[in-house]
């Protein structure tokens, strides 16, 4: 490893964002230097991300993304003494583009590289400010495209407790937004409306109610919705009553799983994480339940280059290795093998 102060560099492209963070390993702990994202707003028209059009516009924006981030850090790229990108999952030409476009920087740089899971990324955000987290502790990692549950060990040691059925939480809140006019993304849209609306006008069902496991459903949820639209619903108090469903169903099974786990600590991260009435709905739990619940700093939340290089701060001190150079971008990629065990189901 180089002698220079650590400094990483993490890109993302896993979807539509085209991200590119630094980070400074100091006395006091890992420093976000820089967190430079591109939202890439071409899909907003089809109501849902293109992928080809997202992996043209990661080539285009990567490069400009690069540039913003070392000037808002303040720091050249030869500073650089470590640079890690995300090789899963997510879409296979999105994150081609990140990949090997990181791979080129670290070989020309010559410094190491290394792949890294992109849901690895969402929790290693919640380390980004304040206080070392506790181990063991769960992660609930929930956006457009994840919604998982996992106790974590350590750093790079996961078990999975818990995850979506069917559509994740995130892709449920766009696809209701779409169904009732609200735009994309739905996330904000349905959070705006919300404030307007009265969750109690609408009759929602609660996912999986009474299920001894910890797992999510939201498909039901999102139909019953439909179907109360076509009834006549008003828009603002269907997007109140999903929302509460919805956070309450996120809340419930995290909060179960931490009891039965006996785990003190949680952490809350992913798109969905912004919505401020989940993190109200937390803030609540952990008063109640005396749980320490954590959340990444807003900016860390939505899909970024930060929490790749945050995830990297593990490999420090490995040895130097090429292997991570022959690594593939793959769609599927678990962060934790295999199903929860049978006595948490």
């Amino acid at each position: 490893m180089s002698s220079k102060p650590p400094l990483i560099l993490g890109i993302d492209t896993s979807c539509d964002d085209t991200g590119v963070g630094l980070v400074a390993l100091e006395d006091g702990g890992p420093r976000v230097l820089a967190n430079a994202v591109y939202s890439q707003s071409v899909h907003r028209s089809y109501g849902g991300v293109m992928p080809e059009l997202a992996s043209r516009e990661h080539v285009e924006r990567i490069r400009p993304t690069l540039d913003a981030a070392l000037e808002e850090a303040g720091v050249r790229l030869q500073d650089v003494t470590l640079v890690a990108a995300t090789r899963g999952p997510g879409l296979v030409g999105a994150l081609l583009v990140g990949l090997t476009y990181a791979k080129g920087l670290a070989q020309g740089l010559g410094v190491p590289f290394r792949a890294v899971h992109h849901l690895e990324g969402h929790i290693a955000a919640a380390a980004a400010e304040g206080e070392p987290l506790e181990y063991p502790h769960l992660a609930l990692v929930v956006s457009g495209g994840h919604t998982h549950l996992f106790d974590v060990h350590g750093p790079g040691d996961y078990r999975l407790v818990g995850a979506t059925r069917d559509d994740a939480a995130g892709e449920a809140f766009d696809k209701v937004a779409r169904l009732i006019g609200l735009g994309y993304p739905g996330g904000p849209a349905i959070s705006r409306a919300a404030e307007n609306g009265d969750a109690s006008a609408v009759e929602l069902p609660r996912p999986l109610q009474g299920q001894k496991g910890f797992d999510f459903s939201f498909s039901g949820l999102k139909t019953a919705a439909l179907l109360a639209h076509r009834a006549g619903a008003r828009p603002e108090d269907l997007a109140a009553a999903f929302q509460a469903r919805a956070v309450e169903a996120l809340v419930t099974t995290t909060r179960r799983a931490a009891v039965a786990l006996e785990r003190r600590a949680i952490v809350v991260s992913g798109g969905v994480a912004a919505n401020r009435a989940l993190r109200e709905a937390f803030a609540d739990t952990a008063r109640r339940y005396r749980l320490e619940v954590r959340f990444p700093p807003g900016r860390l939340n939505t899909d970024n280059g930060a929490m790749i290089a945050l995830s990297a701060l593990r490999f420090l001190h490995d040895s130097a290795s090429d292997a991570d150079f022959e690594a593939d971008a793959e769609a599927y990629l678990p962060l934790a093998a295999g199903p929860a065990p049978a006595s948490l189901r």
